[in-house]
Order: structure tokens, then C-alpha cells, then sequence
């Protein structure tokens, strides 16, 4: 099995694996040349997100500066739109359902550590995959942990830490982020 497959399974794998490396410069390439872009360069714009992402949807906007590790992993639907500064770290799948809206400065973890020293020590990693269901809105500062699912309408508010998996039509917010009253 390659570094890739075992990434992309979450399973223990070599991030400097030479394939690995090549995938993440590519993002970065495109990453560069998107956040580098002109406000009025819109068409342009969505050329790179759709080379970037693994798939996406009708009405995708992506304000300026964005970051990712490899973006194929990165999967939305329709009307998604993400503010200024937001992080995608996608060694797995990051899938996110339709008329989602991510504050700034929002990020999403599937990349992760072991707890055990000697391996974190061996600079081994894995990673587990982030579920986002529809019409959820992360308010601004927001972080969502690796391997968190979060319900359809969902507000998280302003600054949680989402470390738990969040259930549909709720409201959560603090850090850890807990709910705080149901929405409808």
C-alpha cells in the first residue's frame, strides 16, 4: 500500500513520502495563484478552485486567502461560501453538504498525531475525515477537529473548538463546543 492510500484510509503514513510532497506542492501552487488573484478575476478564480477541489458545487466562493494541504480531498456542494483566512488541512476527506457559509479565519483539521511519543516521535501521522451536513453556518475563529460530523442545520458560533460530533438542528458554541439550544 502507498503513503497515499494509507493517508488517505487514515491509517499511520509518511507525510514526506515523495508522491505526498508533489500533491501538496501542487496545491500550493494553485493556492498561491489563487489567493495572489484580483478581486475582478472571478472567472479565474473558479478555474483554480475547480482544479484545486475534489468537487464542488454550483455558486462555490472562496474569499481570498485560503490554505489547504492537497485540496482533492476537499469536497462541497452547492451555494458554499468560505471568508477570508479560512485552513482546510485535508489528508482525508473533508465533506461538506449544500448552502454552507464558514466565517473568517474558520478551520478544519483531518490531520492529526498519535498520543504515543515514540510514535509522534517517528514523525509518523494520520488522519480522520470531517462530515459537514447542509445549511450549517461557522461563525468566525471556529476550528473543527479530525473526525467530527456535524449535523444538517447547525450554527456554531464565533471562536468553538468542535471537538465532538455535533447532531442536526442545534446551536453550539465554547470551547469544547457544546449545545447550547436547539435551532429550527
Amino acid at each position: 500500500m502507498t503513503e497515499k492510500e494509507k493517508m488517505l484510509k487514515g491509517e499511520l503514513y509518511q507525510s514526506w513520502d515523495e508522491e505526498l510532497v508533489l500533491d501538496r506542492t501542487r496545491a500550493r501552487q494553485i493556492v498561491y495563484s489563487f489567493n495572489q488573484s484580483k478581486p475582478t478575476e472571478n472567472h479565474h478564480r473558479e478555474q483554480m478552485l475547480q482544479s484545486l477541489l475534489g468537487s464542488a458545487g454550483e455558486e462555490v466562493f472562496i474569499e481570498p486567502s485560503f490554505h489547504c494541504d492537497y485540496g482533492y480531498n476537499i469536497h462541497v456542494g452547492e451555494q458554499f461560501f468560505a471568508n477570508f483566512n479560512c485552513v482546510f488541512l485535508d489528508v482525508c476527506p473533508i465533506t461538506i453538504g449544500d448552502r454552507v457559509m464558514l466565517g473568517p479565519n474558520v478551520q478544519i483539521y483531518t490531520a492529526t498525531h498519535p498520543m504515543d511519543r515514540e510514535t509522534r516521535a517517528s514523525g509518523l501521522e494520520f488522519g480522520k475525515p470531517v462530515t459537514i451536513g447542509s445549511d450549517v453556518w461557522i461563525g468566525g475563529s471556529a476550528i473543527i477537529n479530525p473526525g467530527v460530523t456535524i449535523g444538517d442545520n447547525v450554527v456554531i458560533g464565533s471562536g468553538a473548538v468542535v471537538t465532538k460530533d455535533i447532531p442536526a438542528n442545534v446551536f453550539v458554541g465554547g470551547n469544547p463546543a457544546k449545545i447550547i439550544r436547539e435551532v429550527e
